[in-house]
């Protein structure tokens, strides 16, 4: 999971095992991170998440799950920047060690994820 700034350049990332639903990284990648406004897909349509982003006084741009028992809106237009985090995967997936995983450890798949960020943003 990665949380990318407004021009798509990495600011955080976390390590989560591959049984792990998304939202179990959630709270390590927003601790002590300011931001005005949360882009997600469907996945994050949790309401403790929701109380966490009203909380902090940030928009949450999630479209709701089909089962939702009260529909919410969200902003449509803003939802389309969410191609930026899917570009910045996309982006670091060109590199064959990342793509793959074949780094023995969770610090060394670290570095590289660091090291290929690096490098895309002085591009």
């Amino acid at each position: 999971m990665a949380v990318v700034d407004a021009l798509g350049y990495l600011v955080r990332f976390v390590i989560l095992p591959g049984q792990a639903h998304d939202l179990a990284g959630v709270p390590a990648l927003l601790e002590d991170l300011p931001f005005g406004a949360f882009v997600g897909d469907k996945a994050f349509d949790a309401d403790w998440l929701l109380e966490d982003l009203d909380g902090r006084g940030a928009e949450a741009v999630i479209p709701p799950r089909r089962n939702r028992t009260a529909p919410r809106e969200h902003d449509r237009e803003m939802y389309k920047w969410r191609h930026l985090v899917e570009n910045f995967f996309a982006r670091i997936k060109e590199f064959r060690a990342i793509a793959t995983r074949c780094d023995k450890t969770e610090a060394s798949f670290a570095a590289g994820i660091h090291l290929v960020a690096g490098v895309i943003a002085a591009t």
